[in-house]
């Protein structure tokens, strides 16, 4: 029986069907959802979204963070940003990580909620520099 997934972005709907299984980035480390999973909502962080038909991975999305919600029959992923891996720039990624590490080095250091947004985008971005490098 499979589960209902779809990632949805700011932009448009990324992904709307059927899979075995999804793991996808938490923020306390990757969870999997499958069918007949407890209801559960969770905050994402940067990382890869992984969607399985069997054993075998078919498809890899990035996701800037978001969260979900997972039932028994489905798991709506509502994501920062989302965007196939393939379709990843490493170049326009680490010139966003250049510009957010300057951000981080000129921050007022006193200005601690400024300075958790920074590093929760830099995260972000190394994550999507990672999973761009097939990493």
């Amino acid at each position: 029986m499979p589960i209902k997934v779809e990632i949805i972005s700011p932009e448009k709907v990324l992904v709307s069907r059927d899979v075995d299984m999804v793991v996808m980035p938490g923020e306390e480390g990757d969870i999997a959802a499958m069918p007949e999973h407890a209801p559960m909502m969770l905050l994402l962080r940067g990382g890869t979204v992984t969607l399985y038909e069997g054993e075998t991975a078919t498809d890899h999305y990035f996701v800037g963070g978001g969260f979900a919600d997972m039932t028994q029959t489905r798991c709506t992923i509502l994501a920062d940003e989302a965007v196939p891996v393939t379709e990843i720039s490493i170049d326009a990624a680490t010139a966003r990580l250049e510009a957010l590490t300057e951000a981080w080095e000129s921050a007022d250091k006193s200005d601690v909620s400024r300075l958790e947004g920074l590093m929760s985008k830099i995260q972000s971005v190394r994550a999507e520099i990672d999973a761009g490098a097939g990493g």
